[in-house]
């Protein structure tokens, strides 16, 4: 089977490869004028494209084909600050470019959208919110040319006392959604509440793909081995190519947060377990020294001996 690895937002080994530069809301209304306001969103939306256009060209270079975009690179999309402005149609020709590299180089791109989009919140203005964050992200992916191909990762949200309340709420909500956000969200397991049983009969229900966050099932699970969970899962993916999140706990009392690099030996640990089904998979390594861990990765995995390599971000076992 073959495995590739990709990374999150932005890359450490270029200049200017951050594409997720924003102002907070604090300092934007320094600024006196509405229209200078904007006009600073503008400058920021310009450098972040700039950027971004960048980094692809650098993942490319290194044959990375797994890539998470920002969810920064309009800033403050969604505030009312940048109300009426119309930047898909303003940054048509950047936005397009970008998508266009991205397709003609094979990559594999996604967006997760930030915590606080919950879909199966009891209260209807977070509801609506979270539905407004999920549309911006659809804008963008719709403006680069991207199809269902584009990923967009939620998690199931709260368990508000009850989980099968807020469950059924999340299916009532993914119903209402407009297929150009329907059709992209993929579902993750989380490290406090929602196992990857919990999700798995959730993608079920719904007919959506589940993304398994291995890291967040050693944090939450009630028992079950993700050996038996893992046919299940792929199957989700309905003949795609299923994408897990890997990442390894920094040390320290707090076990769900990210380390810097990838620990080979636990990576290699799910492919022992993955072998079987013998199906292709693709990886986000959430690791705080994105690119960096993706090489770094590579080369502790090389020379386990265990794996063939077949370019810089892809391996064969």
């Amino acid at each position: 089977m073959q495995i590739r690895f990709g990374y999150v937002a932005m890359a450490l080994n270029i200049m200017e490869g951050s594409p997720n530069k924003t102002v907070t809301v604090t300092n934007l209304l320094k600024i006196a004028a509405s229209a200078d306001r904007v006009n600073r969103l503008r400058r920021l939306t310009r450098e972040n494209l700039a950027n971004q256009l960048r980094v692809l060209k650098y993942n490319a270079a290194h044959d990375i084909h797994v890539f998470r975009f920002t969810s920064k690179l309009i800033p403050l999309a969604t505030h009312p600050e940048a109300a009426g402005w119309d930047y898909t149609s303003e940054f048509a020709d950047e936005l397009k470019e970008i998508g266009d590299f991205a397709r003609k180089h094979d990559m594999r791109v996604s967006a997760h959208p930030d915590h606080f989009t919950l879909l199966n919140s009891p209260d209807e203005k977070v509801i609506a919110a979270s539905i407004e964050d999920l549309a911006y992200h659809a804008r963008i992916f719709d403006a680069m040319g991207f199809g269902n191909e584009a990923k967009l990762v939620v998690h199931v949200g709260g368990a508000y006392k009850s989980k099968d309340k807020a469950l059924d709420r999340f299916c009532d909500t993914f119903q209402l959604l407009q297929a150009n956000i329907k059709d992209r969200l993929i579902i993750e397991n989380d490290d406090k509440s929602y196992t990857a049983r919990d999700v798995l009969t959730l993608c079920q229900r719904i007919a959506a793909p589940m993304v398994l966050d291995v890291h967040h099932h050693y944090c939450c699970n009630e028992g079950d081995e993700l050996a038996g969970l893992w046919p299940d899962i792929a199957a989700t993916w309905q003949g795609g190519t299923p994408k897990i999140h890997m990442s390894s706990s920094k040390e320290g009392p707090n076990v769900r947060a990210h380390a810097d690099y990838i620990n080979a030996d636990e990576f290699m640990a799910f492919v022992h377990l993955a072998k079987d089904l013998n199906q292709d998979f693709d990886v986000m390594l959430e690791a705080k020294q994105k690119d960096q861990a993706v090489h770094q990765l590579m080369r502790d995995l090389e020379a386990t001996g265990e794996v063939e390599v077949v370019d810089e971000a892809t391996i064969a076992y």
